[in-house]
């Protein structure tokens, strides 16, 4: 077999990996062992961030609906159960846009509801 000398693409991959760990403090910067480590820890860290951003956004939508929802006088749960009665389909993220920033309608969808 013929021999593959690998210098520019390991050192193109080497070069990656450490501006990739741009930032980090001592060590886990310098060696390469611990930059590896550190870096697959960071891209863990990364996608459990990403999960984690979509919960918190939901509850966001909810505190702002149930806000809005007890200054007309209801709770989030009777105004979710009454527009899946309804069969309105508005995802939380549209409503609480809708509570937050539009509030004159969202007070006309809620007593539209109610009636």
């Amino acid at each position: 077999m013929v021999r593959v000398k690998r210098g520019k693409a390991a050192g193109r991959k080497k070069r990656k990996k450490i501006t990739a760990a741009k930032g980090f403090r001592g060590g886990l910067r310098t060696q390469n062992r611990r930059r590896n480590q550190a870096l697959t820890k960071a891209k863990v860290h990364a996608t459990k961030g990403r999960r984690q951003k979509k919960r918190d956004m939901r509850r966001l939508w909810i505190a702002r609906i149930s806000a809005a929802a007890k200054m007309l006088g209801s709770s989030y749960s009777k105004l979710i159960f009454i527009l899946k009665q309804n069969k309105i389909d508005l995802n939380r993220k549209s409503l609480a846009e809708m509570a937050a920033n539009h509030f004159e309608d969202f007070k006309k969808l809620f007593e539209g509801l109610k009636a």
